[in-house]
């Protein structure tokens, strides 16, 4: 299928800041939900690059599921003319935050005052 450059790099470019793309199994589908760009046209891209090993796809409730492998991002990273420095969204760490402890106050208040009324109760 013949797709023009422009549509082409919309679809890379986006896959890669993501590092995973949903599309609706739907052909006729105008444009797609995420990508100024008709639905047919991101499917048959990324079938192509699922062909060459560059993302992993899983299908499921109608819904195609794509997401990057190690060497597709190392082929769109070439593709697109990136530095190595910039990764997809996926592939990002997130640090924890370190802070205090929430506080189980609130939890053994309640252990506490359960085991008082369930004494009471066999008091009586």
């Amino acid at each position: 299928m013949l797709i023009s450059k422009d549509n082409r790099k919309k679809i890379y470019q986006y896959l890669f800041q993501e590092g995973v793309l949903v599309a609706k199994k739907d052909f006729n589908l105008p444009k797609h939900e995420e990508i100024d760009v008709p639905n047919l046209q991101v499917l048959k891209s990324l079938q192509s690059l699922e062909s060459r090993g560059y993302v992993k796809s899983q299908f499921s409730w109608q819904y195609y599921y794509y997401s990057l492998t190690n060497e597709g991002i190392e082929y769109l990273r070439e593709y697109l003319h990136l530095p190595v420095e910039i990764v997809p969204r996926t592939f990002i760490k997130t640090t924890k935050s370190v802070g205090t402890r929430p506080s189980r106050h609130g939890m053994f208040s309640w252990i506490q005052l359960h085991l008082c009324y369930s004494k009471w109760f066999v008091f009586l």
